[in-house]
């Protein structure tokens, strides 16, 4: 009886939990079947590694001793998903590349760890007739249909630190301090960092900021005998007039200037409107190393066994997910292109208000 093939590739920005899930979906694999009975597939960098036969079959001792560990022993590489049906200058096909290795490497199943566009990607395959499961990754935890993505509570924590650590140094000069947290499209990485570090402005990609309500917060905050603020933004916050312009448009403007992400132009205007020295940090990707929280460690052996399951069980075509504390699973195809966004009354947007946190609007 030939082997179960099991191919498992991770896609986009790594986080931490990826090799937690990897081995939780390995191991529930050879618990299930029986370790003689399937044979898992790594592939590197990837669908680039798809796409290029870039494969290598592991072993159970490959999965040991890599719960705790960071980033990917797969590695992990950006293959946009606006150009997965364009055949470029190197004339390569990468749709039919795909499927070539899939069938090359007589693959069962096709797992795939990763985000927004991962799992686009792994719908358009799926639709391609390919056996393929998702499982949500990305520190962003903008994922429809799951109330977290592994990687989320890991980059909480030490967005959480860096606001913790840049309270001291505030206090301490008397500053105003304006966090650059990563979340491009969606602010629940800066929104719960925010409130769990205790900022006093918090501003998030959804709620166009007003730069003078933003700085009235800080000068409210002097007359009532604070000598210092902290000021959490997200990479993709933008102001109520750039919120009313097109992407590129936007962002040619930004480069005008001088500047990709507004962090440096509030820190600029902050001190100009408020005459406090403001000073801007960017822990960047900080935020995506080191080893995974146990709550991560948890959810991603969770989401592994579940993938585990579902290829027992022979449902393809779905996406791992949390709903409402239990571990299930959604259909890729309403899963792929949607982004689950922070609404403005959502609930941490609320008590955020209630205990005087400013949100710029």
């Amino acid at each position: 009886m030939a082997k179960l093939k099991v191919g498992i590739l991770t896609s986009g920005g790594d986080c931490p939990g990826l090799n937690a899930t990897i081995r939780g979906a390995a191991k529930g694999c050879y618990n299930l079947f029986g370790e003689d009975k399937v044979e898992i597939i790594g592939i590197h960098n990837g669908f680039y590694g798809l796409i290029h036969n870039d494969c290598e079959k592991m072993s159970p001792i490959d999965f040991a001793g890599i719960l705790t560990r960071g980033g990917t022993i797969l590695k992990t590489k950006r293959t946009p998903y606006k150009m997965m049906q364009v055949v470029e200058e190197d004339n390569v096909d990468k749709v039919s590349e795909m499927k070539k290795t899939y069938k090359a490497q007589k693959l069962d199943c096709l797992l795939t760890l990763g985000g927004n566009g991962t799992h686009k990607t792994a719908n358009l395959l799926s639709e391609e007739g390919l056996n393929v499961i998702g499982l949500p990754k990305t520190i962003d935890n903008d994922i429809w249909g799951t109330d977290v993505t592994f990687g989320f509570h890991t980059a909480v924590d030490i967005a959480t630190d860096v606001i913790d650590r840049i309270h001291t140094t505030a206090d301490s000069h008397s500053r105003v301090m304006v966090i650059e947290i990563m979340g491009n499209k969606a602010g629940w990485l800066t929104l719960y960092s925010g409130i769990a570090g205790g900022a006093d402005i918090v501003l998030i990609p959804e709620i166009p900021y007003d730069i003078n309500k933003v700085a009235d917060a800080v000068k409210k905050r002097a007359e009532e005998g604070k000598s210092f603020s902290i000021i959490a933004v997200a990479e993709g916050a933008m102001d109520k007039e750039e919120a009313e312009m097109k992407k590129k448009i936007r962002m040619k403007a930004r480069a005008e200037q001088g500047y990709n992400t507004a962090t440096l132009r509030i820190t600029k205007e902050i001190e100009t409107l408020t005459g406090f020295e403001t000073r801007a940090v960017v822990p960047g990707h900080m935020l995506r190393g080191g080893s995974p929280s146990a709550y991560d460690r948890v959810l991603a052996t969770k989401f592994g066994a579940r993938a585990a399951e579902l290829i027992k069980q022979k449902k393809f075509g779905y996406t791992v997910a949390k709903v409402d504390g239990k571990i299930t699973e959604n259909k890729l195809t309403d899963v792929a292109m949607k982004t689950k966004f922070v609404l403005p009354d959502d609930e941490l947007v609320i008590t955020g208000k209630n205990i005087g946190i400013s949100f710029g609007d």
